[in-house]
């Protein structure tokens, strides 16, 4: 039905019939309603097919010529549905907007939950608020709908068609209405259920997910997109703690378009990051007005909950759900199972990256074993083998065989200095950059193989890290990647060999690094190999 039942009057408790007297006098007793129309309203599923059917058999059985059921909001206390009998689509679009239940008669109910009849509505002065276009009523039977001591909202008849309403329709319509409250009741307590086994296995899926090795940007999108889902929210969003206070959305999910939100900063001394360092979650009605909100992006969204990610006592970032403007507010279930959700998800993330510390440890190690491997086993073995070459080379009487064992002491030294370069590179920590000469020349040639196709070879000559200092290592690293960039552009190249010699003899007698890069590629006068030098006091 519409406001208009809101706004039409209330009668005094005598008018109700509750001294056994009055409108069942006048009246025929009417038989008790056939048993079937009445067990047949549990018999559907579907929550609003149940309430609408419970609202025409009562309209029928009581002979009213409109009737409405209500349902309130249990936090708001307003009316979220209404479901009507007797009314056309005509006279619904007339009546525009539905009543709110704060007012009138519907707001009379929920405040003082007892049935209430009444002959003629328009006459008690607690009648208000009626819509233009509403159709004619004066008669009126409302009853709440209440489960134990919870009002969930009310069914009201309107105009009968055969006098006024009597005290046997009034029981028929309490027991409607103990339907639809048991209807709207379970199906609230059914529907949190579910919602609950959603969030639980959301977060047991996002932990599975964390443990099972994403780096640390896919796991913060994990959780940014799996509460987004949970929470029916328009974006997921993962906010960091900034050096200076304050805090960063570093990961984003959202139905619509994510430019712009990815980046944004919430400056130090924002009244929402005193409660989220606090500790406290912060819930939100409409973020584009609220004055807490000062970010560039909260124009878009309306409600929103921001929920500490919490681990150990620490706060390791922030979960925020925001929704869009004008849409429906979190429920009180939502937000504590979303609570409960960034607290799983805290600890997830704080395993996660443990494990990943693990593996990285394990790593490491492993590269280590393998260095000393190389150390202890091949490179002094090749060292012995060059010593014993080079001795042989020393008794030889004939050239050619001095020529050959020359190359081949030059071939050992070679290999010798490429395994000390793996070795240095196996031993370079797997997550972090290097920050010596030698290991930022073999990050650029290893950088370089994946455009190159294959990997330069690096020799290094002397304690390249102790004697090159940082303004000569900087303009080398920028020397060898136009280098390597030159070769790239060249057809033809299949190997590039870098040098690095520490000790090099400069023209002007002083001692200097030179870079030395050389490829296979074909020259313009028809031969290979482009060499390019250059060479710098240390």
């Amino acid at each position: 039905m519409s406001d208009e039942v809101d706004g039409e009057g209330r009668g005094d408790r005598a008018s109700r019939g509750e001294d056994g007297t009055g409108d069942d006098d006048a009246t025929t007793p009417r038989p008790p309603p056939p048993l079937e129309a009445v067990l047949g309203i549990g018999t559907d599923l579907e929550l609003r097919a149940t309430l609408q059917h419970i609202v025409d058999t009562a309209a029928e059985l009581v002979g009213a010529r409109y009737g409405a059921l209500g349902v309130l909001d249990p936090e708001r206390g307003g009316l979220t549905e209404l479901f009507t009998a007797g009314m056309s689509d005509a006279d619904r679009q007339r009546i525009g907007r539905l009543p709110d239940g704060h007012t009138g008669l519907l707001g009379l109910l929920i405040e003082d939950p007892r049935p209430l009849r009444l002959d003629d509505l328009t006459a008690d002065p607690r009648s208000a608020g009626v819509p233009p276009g509403h159709p004619r009523m004066r008669s009126f039977l409302g009853v709440p709908l209440q489960l134990e001591t919870t009002v969930l909202g009310n069914l009201y008849l309107t105009q009968k068609r055969t006098g006024s309403f009597t005290e046997q329709d009034e029981s028929l319509l309490r027991v409607l209405a103990s339907q639809a409250a048991l209807a709207i009741g379970n199906a609230r307590l059914y529907g949190t259920a579910r919602q609950r086994e959603r969030w639980i296995e959301g977060a047991a899926a996002v932990t599975t997910a964390l443990l099972t090795g994403e780096n640390a940007t896919d796991a913060l999108i994990t959780v940014a997109e799996s509460a987004r889902v949970l929470a029916d929210a328009y974006a997921g969003v993962v906010l960091q703690p900034t050096d200076d206070g304050g805090m960063e959305i570093v990961a984003a999910s959202t139905i619509g378009d994510p430019a712009g939100i990815v980046g944004t900063i919430i400056e130090p001394g924002s009244p929402v990051l005193v409660q989220l360092f606090g500790g406290e979650p912060v819930f939100i009605e409409d973020s584009s007005t609220d004055p807490r909100m000062t970010t560039h992006v909260r124009t878009r969204f309306g409600p929103s909950m921001m929920l500490p990610l919490q681990a150990g006592g620490k706060l390791i970032g922030t979960l925020a759900l925001p929704r869009r403007r004008g849409g429906r507010p979190y429920r009180a279930v939502d937000r504590l199972l979303a609570t409960q959700f960034a607290s799983q998800a805290a600890l997830a993330l704080v395993l996660a990256d443990a494990q990943h510390d693990r593996e990285q440890l394990a790593v490491f190690e492993d590269r280590d074993r393998i260095a000393r491997d190389l150390h202890d086993l091949v490179v002094q073995r090749l060292f012995a083998t060059e010593m014993m070459l080079e001795s042989t080379r020393r008794r030889a009487t004939s050239t050619d065989l001095d020529e050959l064992l020359g190359r081949a002491v030059d071939e050992l030294d070679s290999t010798i200095q490429e395994v000390r370069t793996t070795i240095f590179a196996l031993q370079q920590p797997p997550a972090e950059g290097p920050t010596s000469v030698r290991g930022m020349v073999l990050r650029e040639t290893g950088g370089a193989a994946a455009v190159l196709g294959f990997r330069p070879s690096v020799r290094f000559t002397g304690p390249v890290d102790t004697l090159v200092g940082e303004p000569a290592g900087r303009s080398l690293l920028a020397e060898l990647r136009g280098a390597l960039a030159a070769a790239h552009r060249r057809e033809g190249v299949t190997a590039i060999a870098v040098e690095v010699d520490a000790m090099a003899p400069l023209a002007d007698g002083r001692t200097g690094v030179r870079l030395v890069v050389t490829d296979d590629g074909p020259r313009e006068d028809g031969g290979r190999g482009t060499t390019m030098t250059w060479e710098a006091p240390r």
